[in-house]
């Protein structure tokens, strides 16, 4: 009986416990086929910042662009291919409302004209916004691709 006491076999009660660790978020790049939250956050401001001459900053459908996409080109292949989509888009814009010069003799159909201009560039751009926050390419329609 002696040997009990001086070797007592542990309980279950007296052995420590180890608390489960907290699982470390994973830090590991995206796989190949998938975009990061950070392509596809820069690309969705990429064709959002083409509104902001919508909000009083002038050439700032041009200049938003541009600079998220001079900045972020190298970095991201989805921003760099976006970047080029909003620009090509946004000149586009402005070669088409130039163009409306001739009709500034018929005020009526410049207006209709002007308006339609814009009112398609806004829903063009708010659905390359959406698309591209969902990680995909998007390709704007009645663009000229002049920068590649």
């Amino acid at each position: 009986m002696d040997e009990n006491k001086e070797n007592p076999t542990p309980t279950p009660d007296s052995q420590p416990q180890q608390q489960p660790q907290p699982a470390e978020p994973s830090q590991e790049p995206a796989p190949a086929g998938e975009l990061s939250k950070d392509d596809k956050m820069w690309g969705t401001f990429c064709h959002l910042s083409a509104l902001s001459i919508y909000i009083g900053i002038p050439f700032g459908h041009i200049l938003g662009p541009l600079i998220i996409w001079l900045i972020k080109k190298d970095e991201s292949p989805f921003v760099n291919e976006q970047g080029k989509e909003i620009l090509n888009f946004q000149i586009s814009i402005m070669i088409y409302i130039i163009a409306l010069a001739p009709t500034l003799c018929f005020p009526p159909l410049f207006l209709l004209l002007f308006i339609g201009i814009l009112v398609t560039e806004i829903v063009f751009v708010i659905i390359a916004t959406i698309t591209a926050n969902k990680g995909e390419s998007y390709r704007y329609p009645c663009s000229i691709r002049l920068i590649k």
